[in-house]
């Protein structure tokens, strides 16, 4: 079921559809999966083919072309319309179906990202076209590949184990902050790992812990110590939790640099 659409927002789609280069208008987020609130944003995706021309946009707010958020991201801006809150993503198609195809032959590969604990995956972009609701114009969703199921775990699963691996690190020497930021990544991560042996898209980390099953870490989170051998002991407690086997081999130690 479509949500209603303000008409102050619904202009700002008609606007954009009308850039030069323009081939669709989705809306993403929350508000195309029937899970918003009166605060939520409104998150509309602008899928454009080569070049854009976002003079018109410009118009309403600041905008970061094409690049300003990275290659994944890639750009747009974030404007207020009417009293809505209204975030603008620019999608490169090329790019999309770049990262569709080599998703499709369970190949990925992970970009920092502000507001990401485990970066973001390059299938992203693909997990976005399967849940958005084409305002204007069509882009074509698709199911998750076979091949991504069987790979990216195994990608997340080394990323994960890393992580702990360096939590551990920071525990010997009392960094608390460190362990903690480590071993939040390796939650993430682990949750990356599961959601792809679902054959589930992720689009990105909010409720990602808790659609994974792995939302009861969070009473572990709650209870860091600060002492070093109680620290150390609190990593192999979120370990055990995410299932790591005590005798996994870690291949990143067999050489050093």
């Amino acid at each position: 079921m479509m949500p209603d659409i303000p008409q102050s927002v619904s202009e700002l789609v008609d606007l954009l559809a009308a850039m030069p280069g323009t081939v669709a208008v989705v809306l993403g987020g929350s508000r195309a999966l029937n899970r918003g609130d009166e605060g939520s944003d409104w998150d509309l995706g602008v899928y454009y083919r080569g070049t854009i021309d976002l003079t018109a946009l410009s118009t309403r707010g600041t905008v970061f072309p094409p690049g300003s958020w990275g290659r994944v991201m890639n750009g747009g801006a974030w404007l207020e319309c009417g009293g809505e809150k209204v975030d603008v993503l620019l999608r490169d198609l090329d790019v999309v179906e770049h990262w569709t195809k080599r998703a499709q032959e369970g190949e990925f590969e992970r970009d920092a990202l502000l507001g990401y604990l485990a970066g973001i995956p390059t299938y992203s972009l693909t997990a976005e076209l399967d849940s958005c609701v084409a305002l204007r114009g069509h882009v074509e969703a698709a199911p998750f590949p076979p091949k991504l199921a069987i790979a990216a775990p195994r990608v997340w699963r080394f990323c994960r184990s890393f992580s702990l691996d360096y939590a551990r690190m920071h525990a010997r020497r009392g960094n608390v902050a460190g362990v903690a930021g480590q071993a939040a990544a390796a939650v993430m991560e682990e949750a990356h790992a599961i959601a792809c042996e679902r054959g589930q898209w992720v689009c990105n980390e909010k409720h990602l812990i808790k659609a994974t099953g792995l939302g009861d870490l969070n009473a572990l989170f709650a209870e860091i110590p600060v002492e070093r051998a109680s620290l150390l002991q609190w990593v192999g407690l979120v370990a055990d939790q995410l299932g790591v086997p005590r005798d996994e081999a870690t291949p990143w130690k067999r050489g050093t640099l």
